[in-house]
């Protein structure tokens, strides 16, 4: 008997559309549809109104469970384009009931989102917009992680839509919705990524699609301030501003980004934002240090600081992680600081910590991903593919 060996080179299966739908505004996604002939422009709009709802509403990972859409055109959108959510590397649980997720958007890329019960209206989801950060603040882990790259809209997005996957909020907008509110607070500066951020704050706000609400979603910044008015304009977000000390010394330290825009140019740049009011207000955070900015003294210079402004101010107890060089405030110290605020007219709420023994606390996320060049990444992301 013989056997016949096919030394023939074999075709190589191709690689999987890498377009992805989720980070496309109404416009993009319209736009995309008649590029790669999936429809005539004459019927883009509707069409992409079609996919929007499903994608963003219903949240659909397959393309066939789009039942009013025909079928050569379903077929059409899976040889070209991509509803694939990102690879959840983690999933814990904090014994409070916080989750977090570190999800890897690409070899090398990984960021983390947490979901925290019982904030809000019902809950709220803390999304990245960077992987790691330039900021270098003493007293955030994140800080000891170098920036590898901005994360897109698309990127952005897919946390909001891993957490309703996992919360089970498909489709979107009930009445009992587990997760209301959206806060940019995870890894990285936002302002740094604002052309991507104000487009998945318009994707996540849109009423036809995760239907979560301007008035819902905070924006965090340690002050850019020439991205603020931008923000305001663009966004038209809530703002929180992490301040944590009320001279330059001080915040030089603990915020770097303050060599930069000192404090007296941050302030006027927060009481000329957009749609300041009693009604919207700007969040300033303070993380409470022991023996280094929780003193009466600061508290008092605290208040003669915000003078004026519409503003509420969350006191955040110190969340320890490896190696830090801080410690938590005593809790009388932390009371007697929010009671010299309250008494001059701001609310100034503790801030339950939460999810700390899975360090998903606020201050606590990193991720080990490490910055590699261009060549090096699109690589390892062929080689994912199975295209090498």
């Amino acid at each position: 008997m013989s056997v016949v060996l096919d030394l023939s080179p074999r075709a190589k299966a191709p690689a999987a559309p890498d377009i992805k739908l989720f980070g496309l505004g109404r416009p993009g996604l319209a736009q995309v549809l008649v590029d790669a002939n999936v429809c005539p422009p004459d019927r883009a709009r509707m069409r992409a109104g079609q996919l929007w709802r499903w994608i963003h509403h219903k949240g659909v990972t397959d393309f066939d469970a789009m039942t009013n859409v025909d079928k050569p055109t379903r077929l059409a959108l899976a040889e070209k384009f991509s509803l694939a959510r990102p690879q959840i590397v983690e999933r814990q649980v904090s014994s409070d009931g916080t989750r977090k997720w570190l999800i890897r958007f690409a070899p090398g890329v990984e960021a983390e989102a947490v979901y925290i019960p019982d904030v809000g209206r019902s809950g709220a989801l803390c999304v990245s917009s960077q992987v790691g950060c330039t900021l270098n603040c003493t007293f955030c882990h994140t800080g000891t992680q170098a920036l590898v790259r901005n994360l897109t809209a698309g990127e952005i997005v897919a946390q909001v839509q891993t957490a309703f996957d996992d919360l089970e909020e498909w489709p979107s907008g009930g009445e009992d919705r587990k997760l209301s509110n959206i806060v940019f607070m995870g890894m990285g500066e936002p302002l740094y990524n604002l052309d991507n951020v104000a487009t998945a704050v318009d994707i996540i706000s849109d009423s036809e699609g995760l239907s979560l609400s301007r008035r819902r979603i905070t924006v965090s910044t340690a002050g850019v301030v020439p991205q603020l008015t931008p923000l305001g304009e663009r966004v038209g977000a809530m703002l929180a501003i992490s301040l944590h000390a009320t001279n330059d010394e001080l915040r030089d330290q603990l915020v770097p980004l303050n060599r930069k825009y000192p404090i007296a140019e941050l302030m006027a740049g927060i009481r000329n934002y957009p749609g300041l009011s009693n009604t919207r207000r700007v969040t300033f955070e303070y993380v409470m240090l022991k023996g280094i900015n929780d003193s009466p003294a600061e508290a008092r210079a605290l208040v003669r600081l915000l003078s004026g402004l519409p503003a509420k101010i969350n006191l955040i107890p110190f969340n320890p992680w490896p190696g830090a060089p801080y410690e938590c405030s005593d809790w009388g110290a932390i009371e007697a600081f929010a009671a010299i605020v309250n008494k001059a007219g701001y609310a100034s709420p503790i801030r339950t910590p939460r999810g700390r023994d899975i360090l998903a606390a606020c201050g606590q996320l990193r991720s080990e991903s490490i910055k590699v060049s261009a060549s090096a990444r699109r690589a390892a992301e062929r080689a994912e593919a199975g295209t090498t």
